[in-house]
């Protein structure tokens, strides 16, 4: 499926892969391999940004995956995401979506909010904020009825 289906189908805290469709090269063309797996990879859904009009350039509607954490001895050092816009030429499928009952942390409320954390229920999405001080964090629980309203308005992303 193309960016603009995961943008306009897909809900936040999916998982996502994007590929270019090329052939993996092999280890000991660490370049070529650092360039593919660039191109190659996948991770969280954790934004949906509208087009934005600045001037007389327009900004295309983009996503944001959040692919990765680093540090150590539970201290973050390191948030790696990385964006795409609608019209990118990747190849793009959802390999999860968040389980019913959970709950996303936004940062804010309205349609630019970015997931902050995956929650398995409100108490410890509630929890989990009380340690990381969000003030105008927002909880949505992911329903059965979201799954069914994708599933019969034929929203149902591959």
């Amino acid at each position: 499926m193309s960016a603009q289906l995961i943008y306009d189908l897909v809900p936040l805290a999916s998982i996502v892969t994007y590929s270019d469709g090329s052939p993996r090269p092999p280890e000991r063309h660490r370049k070529k391999l650092a360039a593919w797996e660039n191109r190659n990879s996948g991770g969280r859904l954790i934004r949906k940004q509208a087009e934005a009009r600045i001037g007389n350039t327009t900004i295309p509607a983009s996503i944001t995956l959040h692919k990765g954490d680093y540090g150590s001895e539970g201290t973050i050092v390191l948030r790696v995401h990385q964006s795409f816009s609608v019209n990118s030429d990747l190849k793009f499928a959802v390999k999860e979506r968040p389980a019913i009952g959970s709950v996303l942390v936004l940062d804010r409320a309205g349609d630019d909010a970015e997931l902050v954390h995956l929650a398995a229920n409100r108490a410890a999405a509630e929890e989990w904020l009380t340690r990381h001080g969000y003030s105008r964090a927002v909880l949505q629980e992911v329903t059965a009825d979201a799954v069914a309203a994708d599933t019969v308005e034929g929203r149902a992303a591959a």
